[in-house]
Order: structure tokens, then sequence, then C-alpha cells
């Protein structure tokens, strides 16, 4: 299921306030995830790159509640992921990549994480990410999300995924081409 609304990549100046509305008060209320940081430093950069606003709403649309964890000391750019307690509801039922899509013989997804998180603009949480993102909050009790898979996993038909069970961080391994009502994606981006 595709689920990015269109191809028009540009807020409108309403849309544009009422997610930096949306993503101000999400800052102010999680100050654990990007202690040190301040939101008018944030809203600065955002405001001078309109189309990464268009991928964090798309984000947020898709249901991420995409929050700022960090800034990258050598680039200053601020890295945000999505933070929403579970796998984000409108990114879930897709299996991994184009290949592993490609590889089923029945009841197919419509369409993959990596797919979708391209046309959203988003990279997928690498495992060190994932892991880190674990450390901000507990993610993904009743849920997973596919995080990125290394290239010599994925050469042998494999993907990575992550939740947090009875206490714990784990990740896990499937098959590319499998996919789950309760698997999704979680994203990154840059700013």
């Amino acid at each position: 299921m595709n689920n990015v609304k269109s191809n028009k990549k540009q807020l409108s100046p309403k849309q544009r306030e009422e997610l930096l509305r949306a993503l101000k008060a999400r800052f102010e209320k999680n100050m654990n995830r990007h202690q040190g940081l301040e939101w008018a430093k944030v809203q600065a950069r955002l405001e001078a790159n309109p189309e990464k606003l268009w991928s964090l709403q798309e984000m947020e649309r898709t249901g991420g509640e995409p929050d700022v964890v960090g800034q990258d000391r050598k680039s200053g750019e601020y890295v945000f992921f999505d933070c929403s307690p579970e796998t984000p509801k409108g990114r879930t039922s897709v299996c991994y990549d184009r290949e592993g899509l490609e590889s089923r013989k029945e009841h197919p997804p419509k369409t993959t994480a990596m797919d979708m998180a391209t046309a959203l603009g988003i990279e997928l949480l690498t495992e060190e990410q994932y892991l880190e993102l674990q450390t901000l909050g507990e993610f993904d009790r009743k849920t997973s999300s596919w995080v990125k898979a290394p290239a010599d996993i994925r050469k042998l038909g494999g993907a990575l995924y992550g939740e947090r069970r009875y206490g714990r961080v784990f990740v896990g391994h499937n098959g590319a081409q499998s996919y789950y009502a309760v698997r999704g994606f979680r994203g990154s981006l840059r700013v």
C-alpha cells in the first residue's frame, strides 16, 4: 500500500504552521531525547529546508511522530527519528525491499519498507540507530520495525527487525519477503 499522498513535495503555509506547532510541542514534551538542543535553532534549520518539512509531514501523516534525537557535531544537521510508541501504523504490512517483494509467490504486499522510505524522503533506521532509539524510551512493545539490513545479510536473502519484549530489546531476522500486520518500519531524517 503506497501511503504517500502526492508528488508535490511542498507544504501549504497552513500545513507548515501546523507541522511546526506539532513538532515543537513534541520537542518540548520529550526533552530527554535531545538534551542541550534548542527548538529555535531546530526551527530555523527546518524553515531553511522546506523539502525536509515535506518529509517530516509524511512521517507525521503515516504515524511516525518524528522528533529530534540529536545533532551531528560535524555537519550541524539535526537528526529526527520516528518516535511513535509502536511502529508507525501507516507503514505496516510491508516486506523489506523490492527484491523480497518480487520473490513472493503468493499474497504480495502492495509495497516495501525500502520503497516507502524512499518515497517519504527518509532512511530506515540502522540497527545501531534502533538500539539508540530504545535508550530514549520504550518502543515497539507490541509491534516490530524493519531496520536497515547490512549487505552481507541481505545478499543471503535475510533482513533484520527490532522489537522490545520482556523488558529487553531484540534484533531478529526474517526473510526479506516476509511481512506482518504488526511490522512496519521507523525512519530517520537529517536536517
